[in-house]
Protein backbone atom coordinates (compact mmCIF):
# COMPACT_ATOMS: atom_id res chain seq x y z
CA UNK A 1 0.00 0.00 0.00
CA UNK A 2 1.24 3.79 -1.12
CA UNK A 3 2.41 5.51 2.10
CA UNK A 4 0.35 9.13 1.91
CA UNK A 5 3.00 11.55 1.13
CA UNK A 6 2.07 14.52 3.97
CA UNK A 7 5.09 16.40 3.00
CA UNK A 8 3.86 16.89 -1.14
CA UNK A 9 2.79 20.64 -0.16
CA UNK A 10 4.71 22.86 1.97
CA UNK A 11 3.84 22.28 5.38
CA UNK A 12 5.12 22.43 8.87
CA UNK A 13 8.82 22.32 9.22
CA UNK A 14 11.51 22.78 12.42
CA UNK A 15 14.95 24.40 12.06
CA UNK A 16 17.69 24.34 14.83
CA UNK A 17 20.26 26.37 14.89
CA UNK A 18 17.86 28.94 12.45
CA UNK A 19 18.84 32.04 14.62
CA UNK A 20 22.01 32.64 12.01
CA UNK A 21 23.88 31.10 9.10
CA UNK A 22 22.52 27.89 7.18
CA UNK A 23 19.73 27.89 9.79
CA UNK A 24 18.43 31.22 9.44
CA UNK A 25 18.72 31.05 5.52
CA UNK A 26 16.97 27.92 5.40
CA UNK A 27 14.01 29.41 7.22
CA UNK A 28 13.61 31.95 5.24
CA UNK A 29 13.80 30.19 2.48
CA UNK A 30 11.32 27.48 3.94
CA UNK A 31 8.81 30.59 4.68
CA UNK A 32 9.12 32.33 1.11
CA UNK A 33 7.83 28.34 -0.45
CA UNK A 34 5.08 28.36 1.87
CA UNK A 35 5.96 26.46 4.52
CA UNK A 36 5.39 26.96 8.46
CA UNK A 37 8.12 27.43 10.42
CA UNK A 38 9.47 26.83 13.65
CA UNK A 39 13.30 28.61 14.60
CA UNK A 40 14.81 26.89 17.20
CA UNK A 41 18.12 28.23 18.61
CA UNK A 42 19.85 28.78 22.05
CA UNK A 43 19.46 32.63 20.89
CA UNK A 44 16.31 33.14 21.88
CA UNK A 45 16.26 36.94 21.43
CA UNK A 46 17.67 35.72 17.83
CA UNK A 47 15.01 33.22 16.92
CA UNK A 48 12.64 35.65 17.83
CA UNK A 49 14.03 38.95 15.54
CA UNK A 50 13.74 35.80 12.41
CA UNK A 51 10.90 34.81 13.19
CA UNK A 52 9.00 38.30 13.13
CA UNK A 53 10.67 38.49 9.61
CA UNK A 54 9.22 35.32 8.09
CA UNK A 55 5.86 35.30 10.65
CA UNK A 56 7.31 31.85 11.96
CA UNK A 57 7.47 30.30 15.91
CA UNK A 58 11.05 31.09 18.24
CA UNK A 59 11.48 27.81 19.97
CA UNK A 60 13.91 27.79 22.84
CA UNK A 61 16.06 24.90 22.49
CA UNK A 62 20.16 23.96 23.53
CA UNK A 63 20.37 20.48 21.19
CA UNK A 64 22.97 18.60 23.60
CA UNK A 65 20.32 19.07 26.43
CA UNK A 66 17.66 16.10 26.37
CA UNK A 67 15.27 17.92 28.51
CA UNK A 68 15.78 21.02 26.61
CA UNK A 69 15.26 18.94 23.02
CA UNK A 70 11.90 17.20 24.24
CA UNK A 71 10.58 20.65 25.28
CA UNK A 72 11.47 22.13 22.16
CA UNK A 73 9.68 19.49 19.66
CA UNK A 74 6.83 20.19 22.48
CA UNK A 75 6.46 23.57 22.33
CA UNK A 76 7.18 23.61 18.17
CA UNK A 77 4.31 20.86 17.78
CA UNK A 78 1.87 23.41 19.61
CA UNK A 79 3.04 26.34 18.18
CA UNK A 80 2.01 24.76 14.58
CA UNK A 81 -0.90 23.49 14.98
CA UNK A 82 0.01 19.47 16.14
CA UNK A 83 1.70 18.77 13.48
CA UNK A 84 5.24 18.62 11.74
CA UNK A 85 6.34 17.50 8.58
CA UNK A 86 9.46 18.70 7.92
CA UNK A 87 13.42 18.74 10.35
CA UNK A 88 16.41 20.40 9.54
CA UNK A 89 19.54 20.62 12.09
CA UNK A 90 22.04 22.82 11.06
CA UNK A 91 22.72 23.38 14.99
CA UNK A 92 25.92 22.83 15.27
CA UNK A 93 29.64 24.15 16.76
CA UNK A 94 33.14 24.76 15.46
CA UNK A 95 36.56 23.73 17.22
CA UNK A 96 40.29 24.35 15.21
CA UNK A 97 42.04 22.96 18.41
CA UNK A 98 45.75 21.48 17.19
CA UNK A 99 45.51 17.76 17.09
CA UNK A 100 48.26 17.91 20.04
CA UNK A 101 46.70 20.36 21.73
CA UNK A 102 42.89 18.73 21.94
CA UNK A 103 41.58 17.74 25.52
CA UNK A 104 39.01 15.52 26.24
CA UNK A 105 35.87 18.52 27.55
CA UNK A 106 36.29 20.25 24.30
CA UNK A 107 36.37 16.70 22.02
CA UNK A 108 33.13 16.11 24.74
CA UNK A 109 31.63 19.59 24.17
CA UNK A 110 31.57 19.24 20.17
CA UNK A 111 30.08 15.85 20.11
CA UNK A 112 27.41 16.67 22.30
CA UNK A 113 26.32 19.42 20.41
CA UNK A 114 26.86 17.64 16.73
CA UNK A 115 26.21 14.56 17.33
CA UNK A 116 23.82 14.03 20.33
CA UNK A 117 22.14 17.04 19.58
CA UNK A 118 21.50 15.81 16.07
CA UNK A 119 20.36 12.67 17.17
CA UNK A 120 18.33 14.19 19.65
CA UNK A 121 16.36 16.08 17.51
CA UNK A 122 15.72 13.36 14.90
CA UNK A 123 14.43 11.16 17.68
CA UNK A 124 12.08 13.61 18.77
CA UNK A 125 11.03 15.02 15.10
CA UNK A 126 10.39 10.74 14.19
CA UNK A 127 8.25 10.42 17.33
CA UNK A 128 5.89 13.15 16.26
CA UNK A 129 5.86 12.77 12.59
CA UNK A 130 3.27 10.84 10.06
CA UNK A 131 4.28 8.39 7.53
CA UNK A 132 5.52 11.09 4.66
CA UNK A 133 7.85 13.40 6.90
CA UNK A 134 11.33 14.52 6.16
CA UNK A 135 14.46 15.20 7.60
CA UNK A 136 17.57 16.92 6.58
CA UNK A 137 20.55 16.72 8.72
CA UNK A 138 23.48 19.01 8.48
CA UNK A 139 27.23 17.28 8.46
CA UNK A 140 30.55 18.75 6.77
CA UNK A 141 33.03 18.06 4.15
CA UNK A 142 35.55 17.85 7.14
CA UNK A 143 33.91 14.28 8.19
CA UNK A 144 34.60 12.98 5.16
CA UNK A 145 38.06 14.50 4.43
CA UNK A 146 39.28 14.03 8.88
CA UNK A 147 38.91 18.10 8.61
CA UNK A 148 41.40 19.95 6.50
CA UNK A 149 39.79 23.09 5.73
CA UNK A 150 39.11 24.65 9.49
CA UNK A 151 37.70 22.41 11.43
CA UNK A 152 40.27 19.76 12.84
CA UNK A 153 40.14 16.63 14.86
CA UNK A 154 36.89 16.93 16.87
CA UNK A 155 34.93 18.61 14.43
CA UNK A 156 36.04 16.51 11.66
CA UNK A 157 34.96 13.14 13.83
CA UNK A 158 31.46 14.88 14.93
CA UNK A 159 30.61 15.52 11.47
CA UNK A 160 31.49 11.42 10.57
CA UNK A 161 29.69 10.43 13.49
CA UNK A 162 26.68 12.45 11.86
CA UNK A 163 27.24 10.91 8.31
CA UNK A 164 26.69 7.37 9.83
CA UNK A 165 24.14 8.54 11.91
CA UNK A 166 22.00 9.75 9.53
CA UNK A 167 22.36 6.52 7.30
CA UNK A 168 21.64 4.96 10.05
CA UNK A 169 18.26 6.44 10.92
CA UNK A 170 17.59 6.58 7.38
CA UNK A 171 17.87 2.85 7.81
CA UNK A 172 15.44 2.90 10.92
CA UNK A 173 13.02 5.36 10.19
CA UNK A 174 11.91 4.17 6.19
CA UNK A 175 9.34 1.69 7.72
CA UNK A 176 7.94 4.20 9.43
CA UNK A 177 7.60 6.38 5.98
CA UNK A 178 9.97 9.22 7.29
CA UNK A 179 12.98 9.89 4.92
CA UNK A 180 16.04 11.41 6.54
CA UNK A 181 19.31 12.72 4.16
CA UNK A 182 21.86 14.69 4.91
CA UNK A 183 23.89 17.85 3.24
CA UNK A 184 27.81 18.31 3.81
CA UNK A 185 29.37 21.84 3.19
CA UNK A 186 32.06 23.26 2.20
CA UNK A 187 33.07 26.57 4.02
CA UNK A 188 30.33 28.49 4.40
CA UNK A 189 30.27 31.81 5.36
CA UNK A 190 28.67 31.73 9.05
CA UNK A 191 29.11 32.79 12.38
CA UNK A 192 30.74 30.15 13.24
CA UNK A 193 33.55 30.60 10.83
CA UNK A 194 34.02 34.49 11.51
CA UNK A 195 37.32 34.21 14.17
CA UNK A 196 38.94 31.57 11.77
CA UNK A 197 38.10 33.91 8.56
CA UNK A 198 39.35 36.81 10.23
CA UNK A 199 42.89 35.64 9.61
CA UNK A 200 43.01 36.89 5.25
CA UNK A 201 46.10 34.26 4.72
CA UNK A 202 43.34 31.09 6.22
CA UNK A 203 40.48 32.07 4.34
CA UNK A 204 42.93 32.49 1.56
CA UNK A 205 44.07 28.91 2.19
CA UNK A 206 40.26 27.94 2.42
CA UNK A 207 38.84 29.46 -0.45
CA UNK A 208 41.58 28.40 -2.91
CA UNK A 209 40.45 24.64 -1.73
CA UNK A 210 37.23 25.40 -3.70
CA UNK A 211 36.92 24.63 -7.45
CA UNK A 212 35.23 28.48 -7.40
CA UNK A 213 37.48 29.13 -5.45
CA UNK A 214 35.75 30.49 -2.62
CA UNK A 215 33.29 30.07 -0.19
CA UNK A 216 29.90 28.98 0.39
CA UNK A 217 26.81 31.61 1.52
CA UNK A 218 24.42 30.18 3.10
CA UNK A 219 22.02 30.55 1.15
CA UNK A 220 22.97 27.95 -1.39
CA UNK A 221 23.14 25.45 1.69
CA UNK A 222 19.85 26.36 2.58
CA UNK A 223 18.69 25.10 -1.25
CA UNK A 224 19.91 21.90 -1.22
CA UNK A 225 18.14 21.77 2.33
CA UNK A 226 15.00 22.83 1.51
CA UNK A 227 14.98 20.43 -1.73
CA UNK A 228 15.75 17.50 0.41
CA UNK A 229 13.05 18.76 3.10
CA UNK A 230 10.40 18.76 -0.45
CA UNK A 231 8.56 16.71 -2.32
CA UNK A 232 10.87 16.67 -5.32
CA UNK A 233 13.19 14.83 -3.77
CA UNK A 234 10.31 12.01 -2.84
CA UNK A 235 12.53 9.14 -4.10
CA UNK A 236 15.72 10.08 -2.01
CA UNK A 237 16.49 8.88 0.80
CA UNK A 238 20.04 7.51 3.05
CA UNK A 239 22.22 9.89 0.92
CA UNK A 240 24.22 12.60 2.01
CA UNK A 241 24.43 15.56 -0.76
CA UNK A 242 27.88 17.33 -0.65
CA UNK A 243 27.41 21.23 -1.39
CA UNK A 244 30.89 22.57 -1.74
CA UNK A 245 32.39 24.18 -4.68
CA UNK A 246 33.91 20.78 -5.31
CA UNK A 247 36.17 20.64 -2.63
CA UNK A 248 35.95 16.86 -2.54
CA UNK A 249 38.06 16.35 -5.25
CA UNK A 250 40.86 17.82 -4.61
Amino acid sequence: MAIERVGAVPGTALVTGGASGIGAATCELLARAGWRVAVADRDLGGARALADRINGYPIAVDVADEDSVVRCFDDALAALGGSLDALATPAGIADATPFLDLDAATFRRVYDVNVIGTFLCVREAARRMRPGGRICTVASVAGKRGGGLTGTAAYAASKGAVLALSRNAARALAPLGIAVNCVAPGATLTPMLHDAFADPAHRAQVDAQSLLKRSAEPHEIAEAIVWLLSSRASFVDGETLTVDGGVMLD
